[in-house]
């Protein structure tokens, strides 16, 4: 009797607390004279970034990072229809990680009072070494799930083991019977997001992220005997 070869698909899942939070914020000024915005954005920034060396000093902020200073003019109109004087415009980004989130919630909160200063979001991750650690083991299981899964089918016509011939991510399996189809992404990493606006004003934000997920799918083909 000729193998039969059984194809199945292993899936997995981790779900993981968030280790890292950046939070992204963008300081504001605009005036009538160029000179006095520009001064304006740099007394904002100032004390931000004072207090981000101090705070990645203490161990708080593992990584921040300021972007240059973006100035521009414009002229609106008025109801009439008129050119009015121009106003001038400055900006400065700002994006930290913290690693202590009691201390983002804070943060957070002490920066959201400030003039001129807009949250834009925080994104919560896992540090590189237990993404990788976590996607390893979650492909891992993923196969170990295809196998079971060939296995039982075996078991079900009578037959006592199965070999593997292929595994591959998901859209990657050699088919015989159809063209190739275009790889799908093996493996994903869902995002995690605060509970409460980031912009809440308050001597402390309770921030609550949702666990990330790490997932993984294979495709595998197996001959049983």
């Amino acid at each position: 009797m000729s193998d039969v070869v059984i194809t199945v698909r292993g899936e997995h899942e981790a779900r993981i607390a968030p280790e890292q939070a950046t939070v992204h914020l963008t300081l504001r000024a605009e005036g009538p004279e160029r000179g006095a915005v520009v001064e304006r954005i740099s007394a904002l920034s100032e004390p931000v970034r004072d207090d981000l060396i101090s705070r990645k000093s203490a161990g708080n902020v593992a990584e921040w990072t300021s972007r240059r200073v973006s100035i521009w003019s414009e002229r609106p109109w008025n109801n009439e229809g008129k050119r009015l004087a121009p106003v001038h415009y400055a900006t400065v980004e700002f994006s930290a990680t913290f690693t202590d989130f009691a201390a983002l919630s804070w943060w957070v909160g002490d920066v959201a009072e400030r003039e001129e200063v807009q949250l834009s979001h925080i994104d919560w991750r896992l540090t590189p070494e237990t993404r990788a650690a976590t996607e390893r083991d979650v492909a891992s299981a993923a196969v170990g799930v295809a196998v079971a899964r060939a296995t039982a089918y075996a078991e079900a016509i009578g037959l006592a083991s199965v070999i593997p011939l292929e595994i591959a991510d998901l859209g990657l399996l050699t088919r015989a019977d159809a063209p190739e189809s275009a790889p799908a992404a093996p493996m994903r990493l869902a995002k995690a997001f605060a509970s409460d606006a980031v912009g809440s004003a308050g001597g402390g934000v309770q921030l609550q992220p949702e666990e990330i997920v790490v997932s993984a799918a294979v495709e595998a083909r197996f001959a049983a005997r």
